[in-house]
This record gives C-alpha cells, sequence and structure tokens, in this order.
C-alpha cells in the first residue's frame, strides 16, 4: 500500500480512482461532527480516528478497508453513569455498483454500494460503522449487577388478574 496521505482528507473521495491509485488516508472525525450518531451518545466529547485505504484482492475485486479506533460516551443502563465504550474495529467494504454483485463478495467482506458517480464521504463511512458497533443496552463493564427480585405487590398481582374486574360484580 501506498503512504498514508499527510494532507487534510477530502471530504470526497472519487472511490474508483482511490482503488486504481491503492491511495490510504488517515484522519480524525470529532464525535460531535456525527449528526447520525450523536443522539446515541451521552455527549460528543471525544474523535474517532481512522485509517481508509483502497485496493484490490487477489481475485481483482475492489475494497475499501477501514481500522477505526474511538472511546464513545455512553450512559449506562445499570448505573446511569457516564462510561467510554473503547471501539476498535477493522471492516473490508467490498465495493459494488450493484445490488446483485453483492452475491459475489467473499466471505469477510461487507457490501458497500458505491453511488453511480463513485463518490464516498469518509467521514460518512466511519459514522456508519460506530452506529453498527453501538450496543443494544449500553453498560459498563465495572457496573455492579443486579441481583434483586422485584416481587410484585398484592395490587399489581390484582389488577393483572383477568378476573379482577368481575370481583367487583361478586353479591356477597
Amino acid at each position: 500500500m501506498s503512504e498514508p496521505s499527510a494532507s487534510r482528507i477530502p471530504e470526497v473521495l472519487d472511490a474508483w480512482r482511490m482503488v486504481a491509485a491503492r491511495r490510504e488516508f488517515e484522519g480524525r472525525v470529532p464525535l460531535a461532527a456525527m449528526s447520525r450518531l450523536r443522539g446515541s451518545l451521552l455527549d460528543g466529547d471525544g474523535e474517532a480516528r481512522f485509517v481508509l485505504a483502497f485496493g484490490t484482492d487477489p481475485m481483482q475485486l475492489p475494497y475499501a478497508e477501514l481500522r477505526i479506533a474511538a472511546d464513545l460516551p455512553l450512559e449506562c443502563q445499570r448505573s446511569l453513569q457516564r462510561f467510554l465504550l473503547p471501539v476498535r474495529l477493522q471492516q473490508r467494504l467490498g465495493l459494488i455498483r450493484d445490488e446483485a454483485d453483492e452475491a459475489a463478495l467473499p466471505a469477510g467482506y461487507e457490501a458497500l454500494l458505491v453511488a453511480p458517480d463513485g463518490l464516498l464521504r469518509p467521514a460518512d463511512l466511519v459514522e456508519d460503522e460506530l452506529i453498527l458497533a453501538l450496543p443494544v443496552v449500553p453498560v459498563s463493564p465495572d457496573a455492579e449487577a443486579v441481583e434483586r427480585e422485584f416481587a410484585p405487590t398484592a395490587e399489581e398481582v390484582a389488577q393483572a388478574s383477568p378476573f379482577a374486574a368481575l370481583s367487583g360484580w361478586k353479591k356477597e
């Protein structure tokens, strides 16, 4: 691969030209700048560091390999405290022009449908992968497990009973 680009990363890249040139870019994206991810985070402090490398594999399939490192500020659903979720991921994206081409990708590739003009936004790729890395229920590894039984009260049991309403009709 070529040397990582030391200059400013363009906002938009031509995927097919980058594959042909086997380009590699290294960059950072502030978490606060990721509007779709931002709603799932506790705050926008921090940044995602990434390397985006283009090339072709031995079968001449064009790809973009994305490596991301970020610490996402989340709210633990056990303790309701802020914690940082370390995310370190590597994803090989098989560049395809048509959805039908997805079936031809080998194992280990995730399909990336490239727009007809061939343009990609590196920041959008990083944001997409971070959204996919979010846990459904964020829980800090330091949070203590809750080991309690919550037994329903007599009133809750009565309300849950399908015959509770009928008990008022009963004549004594």
